[in-house]
């Protein structure tokens, strides 16, 4: 469906950007693929890599409509990955965290309602479920925001969607570069923040997989919630460095021992299928009540029980210490 079709990332240059434009560019022949963010060192590195005919390099901010505006004319397709991400720097600079992560969104939203995108899914986190630090509760309100903006559009206008996922194995800022670059450095341990904390885990490669196929799925509204694995973050230290002891530094500002995915208020909303749960709508859409349980690829989903939540905790789906390590010698992390 990407064919001969113009596709714009926000965000572009970070790791999911990268992932997905490689990712794009093997399997498709877009007519356009538009890298947007504001960063032109990482864009002029970027595009040493990625320089297609079909590439496009823009320099902007979510931040800024106008730019937006410009940015999205006749484009098709939106993913929206753009966001102030890192936990701590938003609990200390909470005003930049807002604009960029929901004042933003809604730029995004208006641009793509005004130009006639297609179809544009934002990505969010774990930690928009039941959020305790600002970041979460950011993301929260830019899903919110994406939702129903399906309200804005009409009958046959965009359609927006959100997909939600855990923790990005090796992504930037993220733990596994952070122990590997302790034990470069030849550190005589690994912190950890509690012995019990859990994360959900899923590569990069398989967050764009997924991300690419739920446009195919999408009737607009729908959280999407992949089906992956968790860790426990002491099997992570044990897996990257066996030998080295941990200690435990405690829980920083905004964070949790568990993530949730689906949360146990939204189990009434919640639809499971076989690799993914969809979180339907809490309102509904003018002119448009889809049927969420079927979606647009014919795959059939079930409601889940009454009370069911999805938390990093309680997964029945665990990766080993020998996992972890197989997984980060396939990755080369």
């Amino acid at each position: 469906m990407f064919n001969n079709k113009s596709i714009l990332i926000t965000g572009g240059t970070g790791s999911f950007g990268k992932k997905y434009v490689e990712t794009i560019l093997s399997r498709y022949k877009p007519a356009r693929l538009i890298v947007y963010s504001r960063d032109e060192l990482k864009q002029y590195e970027m595009e040493q890599q990625f320089n297609d005919n079909c590439m496009r390099y823009f320099i902007g901010d979510v931040r800024d409509g106008e730019r937006l505006d410009m940015a999205t004319r006749d484009v098709d397709f939106i993913i929206h990955a753009a966001a102030l991400k890192q936990v701590p720097a938003a609990e200390y600079n909470p005003m930049e965290a807002i604009n960029t992560n929901i004042h933003g969104a809604e730029n995004v939203i208006k641009s793509s309602l005004k130009n006639g995108v297609e179809k544009v899914i934002a990505l969010s986190t774990d930690k928009a479920a039941n959020p305790i630090n600002l970041y979460g509760a950011t993301k929260l309100a830019s899903d919110k925001l994406f939702v129903a903006a399906n309200n804005l559009s009409g009958f046959n206008g965009t359609r927006f969607s959100v997909v939600r996922y855990g923790n990005v194995v090796g992504s930037r800022g993220s733990v596994v570069p952070f122990f590997r670059k302790l034990i470069a450095e030849n550190t005589d341990h690994l912190p950890i923040t509690d012995k019990d904390m859990t994360r959900f885990w899923i590569t990069l490669q398989n967050g764009v997989d997924f991300v690419l196929k739920n446009f195919e799925r999408m009737h607009g509204g729908e959280v999407f919630v992949p089906k992956i694995p968790s860790v426990r973050i002491s099997d992570l230290a044990e897996a990257m460095a066996p030998n080295l002891p941990v200690k435990f530094v405690g829980i920083r500002p905004g964070e949790k021992l568990h993530e949730a995915m689906c949360p146990l208020d939204d189990s009434h909303l919640t639809l499971e299928f076989k690799d993914h749960f969809v979180i339907q709508p809490t309102i509904q859409f003018y002119g448009s009540p889809h049927d969420y349980s079927l979606n647009k690829l014919g795959e059939k989903g079930q409601p889940v029980e009454r009370r069911f939540e999805y938390v990093s905790g309680s997964n029945d789906w665990f990766l080993s210490v020998e996992e972890i390590a197989q997984l980060n010698k396939e990755l080369n992390l």
